[in-house]
């Protein structure tokens, strides 16, 4: 092919960036270290709940309990251990009676009661040694929290004849919290040193690895302030700073990487740095804006579900893409022009080269970059239909184990087994009847005689899910009756004894509430909201990439194959997070059930980023298409210019998730390495076999849009690069019969003579 010569086109959006870099560095240190202040008590104003629906009614119930029962919702435990004395011991009563008196004293407690004010066999363990103290702590999170962490150390410990423990769902989400922020710090101090390494790896130079990993700090230390200024006028959940760290570090790498590795593509054409800029921002930078959009929309699509824990991933990844495009795009540029070539600096493979005796040199005209990856995409293309089905066959097989998912609520077995609050909960499901703290309470709104409360409460005992009926306690025109399932709190037998309750006729407004009624609304509501975000995600998805590709159906391509590359996180969150395979090795604790909001979170995230690549495979190969009209070998060219950075890419992702994925709370173990898995599997199967393999097989077709689209994509799309004339004479005599049959070989050696011209030193 004959190379089109192009004059430098410096203007535009390059001018901008690179009009004055020394001032554009300067002012994003200064905004870094303005955000850095603005987030530095971010965590501490973070929730630690928001799986609830807020317009749900065990939310109604919930609340307008805590109003008129303030008794009725205990959301603190106290676990009472009189040792080998029992509970009814005259001096452990006297310590009990003591503790209960001394909660009661205290600010911001209501609602306290214990088993030695009420004789309620609920409160008593069946063995007679163990008992509880309930109340409940008032206010929003931060006013409970505050509460807690004062009262919580004297209330611990041994207190003459008893040892006392502290448990309900307030100390779990407390501990919950803390244990996050540990954690989350532990795993930015695994993940900056290795990515650094493997960016050295990647780059050789050690001042080009420093680029991506700026760019992610900045990303990360922005996003942290937005989110400390939308705790303002909105609940954030803490769990989204996992989110900000793994998509911040990783994102930014990606966009820096693919910035960074075609501006050192275009300095080693002999291009000086301003041109090697402007020609990068047309090209690679048009890609990184594509993928920040792509992945943008993927998170955007949680906001149409009412929980705020899946609001806040939303905000937090939204802010993190946006801001790692940005400082991609706009202070990674700004760098560049002033390293120039010293972007090469600090080449440590130096090192090794001198050793070597025989054999060419890494940077001569005998090694092809991505010489390898161009094998792979010729191999996977002589024999697509078989890769096609191979790799599909063993993808689905991988997702069958979610076919048998079950959905569950967050519970103290989130948390590590010698955790105080986890303790304290498994003392009650092994050791107390009913499952204090476990019960729905039946809300009755409107005056009722005592023969109507009567009857309503003998009509809920007859359920057969039903152990016991408590109640009503009246005030005014309320009232409440609290009902213990027979099994666990959140089993199946709970959730169909809601419903049961729900459609039981009563002669009153009745509202239910509990950890199953919760569960029953949250069900409902992320499946009245799946159908809308996926036509968001798919809709919006299809139509950047249609913007991009100019083509009907690589967008149909992308949208299938990307979903298709989530089938192995999803089976493996059933087969080790639900049914307990490798809980020993990965240290958790398994609920039998998957968190409800947990898939839909990881879903959006997985998806966001596989399609992130996807952009940067189908963009290479778009370029490649439209300078030759030669489809094979485009797909050969894309996945050998880019096979090798978005596996490195994959790799530095998946090393920021899997750091994540040590965390000792089983959420967010969970979310870093079901993601860690999911983006290997894209970036090495997917990305790597399924592609070239389909891609092979529907030929030119793939390229195919009718005329109104044509026109269309001419008019707005964008893509990376230009095409020129040889591009449309190509289109304009080559046959799809011609194309579809053509030699692998000859395209092969096609591929070679295209890539004599355009060699660079690194290796992607």
């Amino acid at each position: 092919m004959t190379e089109v010569n192009r004059p430098p086109r410096v203007g535009g959006w390059t001018r901008f960036v690179t009009a004055r870099p020394r001032l554009s560095l300067l002012v994003a240190l200064v905004l870094t270290a303005l955000a850095v202040v603005a987030g530095s008590d971010v965590a501490d104003r973070l929730g630690s709940g928001g799986w609830e629906d807020p317009a749900a009614q065990s939310t109604y119930a919930t609340k307008a309990l805590e109003r008129e029962f303030p008794g009725s919702q205990p959301n603190l435990l106290l676990l009472v251990d009189a040792g080998k004395a029992s509970v009814d011991d005259p001096a452990v009563a006297a310590e009990a009676t003591k503790l209960t008196e001394r909660l009661t004293a205290e600010k911001g407690v209501t609602g306290v009661g214990s088993y030695w004010q009420t004789g309620a066999p609920t409160l008593r363990a069946e063995d007679g040694h163990e008992a509880l103290i309930a109340a409940r702590l008032t206010g929003d999170e931060t006013a409970v929290n505050k509460t807690l962490d004062r009262i919580a150390p004297e209330l611990r410990g041994t207190h003459g004849p008893v040892e006392v423990r502290v448990g309900g769902i307030l100390a779990v989400r407390h501990e919950m919290q803390t244990i996050i922020q540990e954690d989350l710090l532990r795993a930015e101090m695994i993940a900056l040193p290795v990515t650094l390494v493997l960016l050295v790896m990647v780059f050789g130079s050690a001042v080009a690895a420093l680029l991506p990993l700026g760019v992610g700090i900045v990303a990360i230390l922005g996003t942290n302030a937005i989110l400390r200024g939308l705790t303002e006028v909105t609940d954030v959940s803490v769990f989204a700073l996992n989110l900000t760290t793994a998509m911040g570090l990783g994102l930014a790498i990606d966009y820096a990487l693919f910035i960074v590795r075609r501006f050192r593509e275009e300095l080693a054409t002999g291009a000086d740095s301003l041109t090697a800029v402007a020609t990068t921002l047309r090209t690679a930078g048009r890609t990184v804006l594509f993928s920040a959009l792509t992945v943008a929309v993927s998170l955007a699509a949680m906001m149409v579900f009412p929980q705020y824990f899946l609001k806040s991933f939303a905000y937090a990844g939204i802010a993190v893409v946006l801001l790692a495009a940005a400082a991609a795009l706009v202070l990674l540029p700004a760098a560049l022009v002033l390293l120039g070539d010293r972007v090469n600096a600090l080449d440590l493979r130096k090192l090794f080269r001198r050793r070597r005796a025989t054999g060419p040199r890494p940077d001569s005209p005998a090694v092809e970059e991505g010489a390898a990856w161009g094998r792979t995409a010729a191999l996977v293309m002589r024999r697509a239909p078989y890769f096609a089905i191979a790799t599909t066959a063993g993808l689905v097989l991988l997702g069958l184990p979610f076919l048998g998912v079950k959905f569950g609520t967050a519970d103290d077995r989130q948390l590590p087994s010698t955790a105080e609050s986890h303790v304290v909960q498994q003392h009650l499901r092994e050791g107390f009847p009913g499952t204090p703290g476990g019960g729905l309470e039946v809300l009755a709104e409107g005056r009722a005689t005592k023969t109507e409360y009567a009857a309503y409460k003998e009509r809920i005992a007859d359920l057969p899910d039903v152990l016991r009926v408590e109640g009503p306690l009246v005030k005014g025109d309320w009232a409440y009756f609290t009902v213990q399932p027979k099994g666990e709190a959140v089993d199946e037998g709970a959730q169909r004894l809601v419903d049961d309750i729900r459609a039981t006729d009563a002669p009153f407004e009745t509202s239910v509430t509990g950890t199953a009624a919760v569960l029953v609304d949250t069900k409902a509501a992320i499946g009245d909201g799946l159908p809308w975000a996926l036509a968001f995600i798919a809709i919006v998805t299809l139509i950047l990439v249609f913007l991009l590709t100019g083509s009907v159906l690589i967008p149909l391509q992308a949208v299938l194959l990307n979903a298709l590359s989530l089938t192995a996180m999803f089976g493996a969150l059933v087969w080790v997070f639900q049914d307990g395979h490798l809980s020993g090795l990965l240290a958790f604790t398994s609920p039998g059930s998957i968190e409800t909001t947990l898939p839909v979170l990881m879903f959006c995230v997985a998806f966001g980023l596989s399609m992130d690549y996807g952009v940067f495979l189908l963009s290479r190969i778009k370029e490649e298409y439209d300078h030759t009209g030669d489809h094979t070998a485009s797909i050969r060219f894309g996945l050998q210019r880019t096979g090798g950075l978005i596996t490195a890419a994959a790799v530095i992702l998946a090393v920021v998730m899997i750091a994540i994925g040590t965390s000792r709370v089983t959420n967010t173990k969970m979310l870093g390495l079901g993601i860690a898995l999911a983006v290997l599997m894209d970036a090495m199967v997917v990305r790597s076999l399924l592609v070239p393999a389909g891609m092979r097989l529907t030929g030119r077709a793939t390229w195919w849009a009718p005329a109104p689209l044509r026109r269309l994509h001419e008019r707005f799309g964008l893509s990376e690069g230009e095409s020129t004339p040889t591009a449309k004479a190509a289109e304009a005599t080559n046959t799809a019969d011609t194309a579809d049959t053509a030699d692998d070989t000859g395209a092969t050696g096609a591929m070679d003579k295209e890539s004599d011209g355009d060699k660079v030193e690194i290796s992607g």
